[in-house]
This record gives C-alpha cells, structure tokens and sequence, in this order.
C-alpha cells in the first residue's frame, strides 16, 4: 500500500555557496536592528574560505528536517539539466527525502546563491531561475503542505496551489512565504492565506506583510491571524519567538546555545519546519514549537541551514535537559 506523504514541501531549491569574509564591519540602528554589511568599494576584498552546499532553500530545508525527524516528507521544486541539479537531487536522496515530484527542466540552470558570511550572521546574494511552473498530480493527498519562496513568476503556480487547497480541505497548510510571496500582497494570495494553518515570518517581515511599523506582538500577531491563518508564529531572532492561536498568545525564549553560534542560516526554517513535523504528530502547539527552537538551536551551531539538523530522539535528549525558564509563558 502506498503511504501518503506527511509533509510535501514546495518552494525552489538552491546551491549555497558560502563565502567567509574576512574584512568587512556591521552598522546597526538604535534598536539593534535593520543592520547592513559593508565592505570596501572598489577594492579587493580577501575572503577566508568558501563551501559549497546544494540542496538547500527555504522549502528544501523543511523537507530534510521533516525527513530527519521521521517523517515521510517530499519536495517539488524545479532545477535546471545541469550537474548542480543532480547534486541537489543526490543530496535529498541521501537525507530521504522523496524526489519523485522534482521537475529537470531542460536547457534551464539550478538556482545558485551566493552567501556573504560574516561574524555569524549572513547577507545572501539571491537569484531565482524562472520555470514552468505546474501544481503535480497528487494520487493520495499529503497531510500537510509547507509553501515558502519561489521565483517572481510564480503567480499561476500560486493560484493553481490555492485552487488545490479549496479543493482539498482536509489538507493542512504551513505558509512560510518568501520575498516574492510578500510583495504579491495578502489579496492576491488570498485563498492560501485562508487555507494557512500555521504561518511563520519573523517580526520584521510581520511589519512589512502588514503594511505598519508596530512593534508590540501581540499586535502583529492579531494582524496576520486577521488574513485567515488560524496559528501566527513571529519569530524575533535572539529573543525567541511569540504564538497565537485561536485561545491562547504566548512567548518562548531561544533555547540557551550550547556554545557561542557559528552561523545563523537557516535557524528560522529549523523552527517553522520542526514545528510543523511534530504537529503532523499530532503534539500540542506549545511542545512543537519548542522543538523547533531546539532544533533552530542546534543549527546555527554548523554551516548552512541542514548540518545541524536533528532527528527526533536528539531533539527529545535537548528537551528533557532544557532549563526550567525554557517554557511557553502567556503574553
């Protein structure tokens, strides 16, 4: 018998190639936030190092987290006919994740990122391939779909997602969107936003979806709950990240790292995916998120967004360690 897929990721996949720099400074604003990198203008810049990893991307990440944690996860994402496509395609083959919905396109490349690295934190050079994008035929529906970032052409591939989704009402929906999906604005995107189960974004991204400054929580939390996702999940970098679901608004703090991070990519996609694999679960809202803190944790301990990613039983060894300020506490 055929097992029905748990979690079907859709987004692009990339390769990342991760560029450490060596000379560069950071400027901030008062609060700490909107910062810029910046480097000498033209001059040569030494760098230290640089690795390259494929397969990864917002959609693609969820998809090796959910593989990771046990979950029978798919991705459907595009790639070109190049050598990068095969590379992409060989990685989530060894993290089991299910490639059969994954399209080579001919005579189109791979999405290839360049991420400037500096302290622990990344600027990310991104340039999205255009495809032919197509919702796939789907013979058993998936219990969750997670959505997140895809190229700027994408708005028919949108619109066939949410004709699917009104269709198929017993599908569960995680909404992570990505620079596109934003700028497409919540009217034109409308029968996903009603369809959205959990949404995740961080506090800034929060402000832009919703068009305001605000920085209270609970206010922006209210804001994306009021464009139809039943659970809104913002995220504040090292001050963790506050939930809202239909009865509760709550925040948890950054599970304490082990040992100074190393690199921040992928952190959010670590708690967003993680998050959703234990609610396909079926663990309360509260519990999954931790997890997925935990796993965000673990993940900028490494370089790029998948090294660090752990299977369910390490996530449990953290949890049962966690430090008793480590809790979901009502805002």
């Amino acid at each position: 018998m055929v097992r029905a897929i748990d979690v079907l990721a859709i987004g692009d996949t990339t390769i990342d190639a991760f560029i450490k720099l060596k000379e560069a400074t950071k400027t901030c604003d008062v609060h700490g936030e909107h910062c810029q990198l910046c480097v000498k203008y033209a001059d040569k810049i030494p760098y230290e190092s640089v690795e390259v990893l494929p397969g990864v991307g917002n959609a693609a990440n969820a998809a090796v987290a959910c593989a990771r944690i046990g979950l029978k996860s798919a991705l459907r994402a595009y790639v070109g006919d190049d050598q990068y496509a095969s590379d992409c395609i060989e990685w989530f083959n060894k993290n089991s994740v299910d490639t059969s919905l994954i399209v080579r396109e001919k005579g189109s490349k791979t999405n290839y990122h360049y991420v400037l690295w500096y302290d622990v934190d990344r600027t990310i050079l991104i340039k999205h391939e255009e495809y032919h994008y197509a919702m796939p035929e789907l013979p058993l529906e998936p219990k969750w779909i997670y959505l997140s970032s895809m190229s700027d052409n994408s708005l028919p591939y949108h619109q066939e997602i949410g004709r699917y989704l009104l269709a198929h009402p017993n599908v569960k929906v995680a909404f992570q969107p990505g620079t596109f999906q934003m700028k497409l604005g919540v009217d034109t995107l409308k029968d996903i936003y009603s369809r959205t189960e959990i949404f995740f974004c961080n506090k800034e991204e929060a402000q832009r979806i919703l068009k305001i400054e605000e920085r209270d929580e609970k206010k922006l939390l209210a804001g994306i709950r009021s464009l139809g996702p039943k659970i809104a999940v913002v995220t504040d970098g090292r001050n963790g990240l506050s939930a809202m679901d239909g009865t509760s608004i709550f925040h948890i703090p950054m599970y304490p790292d082990p040992k100074p991070p190393f690199e921040r990519t992928g952190a959010g996609d670590a708690t967003a995916s993680t998050t959703v694999a234990f609610l396909a679960l079926d663990m309360p809202l509260p519990e999954a998120l931790m997890r997925g803190l935990i796993n965000s944790m673990s993940v900028v301990q490494e370089v790029g967004a998948q090294k660090g990613l752990l299977p369910r039983e390490k996530i449990e060894e953290w949890y049962a360690k966690r430090p008793v300020d480590f809790q979901a506490a009502a805002l």
